[in-house]
């Protein structure tokens, strides 16, 4: 700000004010300041600014980055956030940096509040990190907590899936399980429920799994392997259900026409011409807007 200054002939103070848009400076001083600022490709330091105000302007956003729905979701996250005037520092959650370590990563950059998509850590874990920053939780229920949570219905989305399957003549339905996390959990006890509603309790199977395309080729072995196959598999999210879909038709199996696949989350992926993959939308982008408000 001193060179600044110093070039446009003004004062340090008033070099600030200017910067900051405060009232009192004349327009063609403003003119004369910004356009010196510009010569000499001079940019705020923003972070410093904030940090004398104790504010940072950043919302931390945890993601799998493997994941194309929280991808996209991540693209409505920063739009929004970018209209409130706050900046999104994205950390990555992977199998050698687990959550609770990306959390605290992001607290080390002193982000106002983080935004968990589709969280797995302990709920009472969540709720302690919740008294140190706010949380908002995306995709999971937090029963009993105080916790903000934004998220789609799961058991009526993969009832609704189950559904759409015997309206097209399906009974024996099989449902290959996202694992043991919570969002799996949901939409696991809405195709039992599902199925119980349409008297398919005899039919009812579950295959274990999770939400990687790794899981689908798995399963798919398994179902090739039986002597009974179902004639449709309910795939916890379009991962698996990708992952399902490339082992079946490799071993020969014609999908849709010996056995139908479902997905869950209508992303991107889901929606190439190649793919085509019936799935169910959980409105990312509203979903997004929503946790960002």
């Amino acid at each position: 700000m001193q060179d600044v200054a110093d070039r446009a002939g003004v004062s340090k103070a008033l070099v600030s004010m200017i910067f900051r848009g405060v009232q009192g400076p004349s327009a063609s001083t403003r003119e004369r300041v910004m356009e010196v600022a510009a010569e000499l490709d001079y940019r705020p330091n923003r972070s410093a600014a904030l940090l004398s105000l104790r504010r940072t302007h950043l919302l931390g956003v945890t993601t799998d980055i493997r994941n194309t729905f929280h991808a996209e979701m991540v693209e409505h996250l920063v739009e929004q956030a970018d209209g409130h005037g706050y900046e999104v520092v994205l950390g990555a959650v992977t199998p050698t940096h687990g959550e609770e370590s990306v959390i605290r990563t992001l607290l080390d950059f002193r982000c106002e509040a983080v935004i968990l998509l589709g969280p797995e850590s302990a709920a009472a874990s969540l709720v302690e990190w919740n008294s140190r920053v706010p949380l908002v939780v995306v995709g999971r229920r937090m029963p009993g907590s105080a916790l903000d949570v934004v998220r789609a219905g799961d058991h009526r989305g993969m009832s609704s899936v189950v559904d759409h399957l015997v309206e097209l003549g399906h009974r024996h339905i099989t449902h290959l399980s996202g694992g043991a996390n919570p969002i799996a959990g949901d939409r696991r006890a809405g195709y039992v429920r599902a199925m119980h509603r349409h008297g398919l309790d005899d039919f009812v199977e579950i295959l274990d799994g999770d939400f990687t395309e790794a899981s689908g080729v798995r399963a798919a072995a398994e179902l090739i392997s039986m002597k009974t196959r179902p004639t449709a598999v309910v795939a916890p999210n379009d991962r698996s259900a990708v992952g399902l879909l490339d082992a079946l038709q490799r071993a020969g199996i014609d999908v849709p026409g010996e056995m139908s696949v479902t997905g869950y989350d209508d992303s991107m992926l889901a929606q190439m011409a190649h793919v085509d993959l019936t799935s169910v939308s959980q409105e990312p982008r509203e979903q997004a807007l929503k946790a960002v408000d």
